[in-house]
């Protein structure tokens, strides 16, 4: 587990890192200056009052403790990714999580860990809950309980200008980075690679699974992969920060499952219902709009905030 610390890049990874991360363009912040978005710390909660209805499902325990723990793995911008102060949590998946605190009347801890320990470590009681784009599957469902708070959806990047000429169907044979724990890594490109090559003959998809988004685009932009396999606004993302080194193709991969993601939290927790009731109350508030057009994610929302 990781405390929120500045993060160490991998010296080959880090031009990409700092590009993706801190070349944010220029946007109108609180102030009467435009801030850059990956310098822009301001907390989008200030001010936001509890909601009763919520506070009143809180299990007395919770509300004894003060604080509730969240765990995100902050190398995925616009998503969920460290200020350019390497300290300050931001982006959409901080911001909603944020403001569900504050619908609960709670502080809120911040945990920086890898993708792939969050639920290892939900389960074994050391956070609780996260919020970190992640999907309801088959498999999470046995061990978590999962709350929609946002529409997602799939994408792949390949070098800028597309020299192989891919597209989503052209991609059998290839080397597809996707992050380690990924539902792209466990489901959605298995799928896809047996729908598209295996089961028509065709060589499957090679999937290079890497730790984080910023060590895969890396990978691409020295050619050591054919494409990057993610969540479509990261991405997006990545393209606009880097001008001439990626190309997103269109449209989004189609995985034939839904693509809401949901804020995850132990299966069985007395603490769902709360949770549920605050995320609710901050899909139906004018922050909630705020923070996704923020982030460049307006078409994203979502209206009810589902039990998986």
């Amino acid at each position: 587990m990781k405390s929120i610390t500045k993060i160490h890049a991998a010296a080959a990874g880090l031009a990409v890192l700092l590009a993706v991360t801190a070349c944010g363009g220029a946007v109108t912040g609180s102030q009467q200056t435009e801030i850059p978005k990956t310098q822009n710390t301001r907390d989008i909660s200030e001010g936001v009052q509890a909601d009763p209805a919520a506070v009143a499902l809180l299990p007395e325990s919770y509300k004894a403790k003060g604080e509730l723990t969240v765990a995100m793995d902050l190398s995925s911008p616009p998503m969920t990714f460290l200020a350019e102060d390497n300290v300050t949590p931001i982006g959409v998946n901080p911001d909603l999580a944020r403001l569900v605190a504050k619908k609960l009347g709670m502080k809120l801890k911040f945990v920086n860990t890898a993708f792939d320990t969050i639920i290892p470590g939900i389960d074994g009681g050391r956070y609780d809950f996260t919020a970190t784009t992640m999907s309801a599957t088959e498999e999470r469902l046995k061990v978590l309980d999962m709350i929609n708070y946002l529409k997602g959806g799939s994408a792949v990047a390949v070098p800028d200008g597309n020299p192989q000429n891919l597209s989503n169907d052209s991609l059998c044979g290839k080397n597809i980075a996707v992050t380690k724990g990924s539902t792209q890594q466990l489901k959605h490109l298995p799928n896809i690679s047996e729908w598209t090559c295996t089961s028509q003959g065709k060589p499957a998809i090679n999937a290079v699974t890497l730790p984080n988004v910023q060590e895969a685009l890396t990978q691409l932009d020295s050619k050591r992969v054919d494409g990057v396999f993610y969540d479509a606004s990261g991405l997006a993302w990545a393209q606009a920060q880097q001008p001439g080194h990626f190309t997103v193709l269109t449209p989004r991969m189609d995985t034939r499952t839904n693509t809401n993601v949901a804020m995850g939290l132990k299966k069985g927790s007395p603490l769902t219902p709360a949770l549920q009731k605050a995320i609710q109350s901050v899909l139906d508030s004018p922050e909630y709009k705020k923070s996704l057009d923020y982030w460049g994610l307006g078409e994203s929302a979502i209206t009810e905030a589902a039990i998986r």
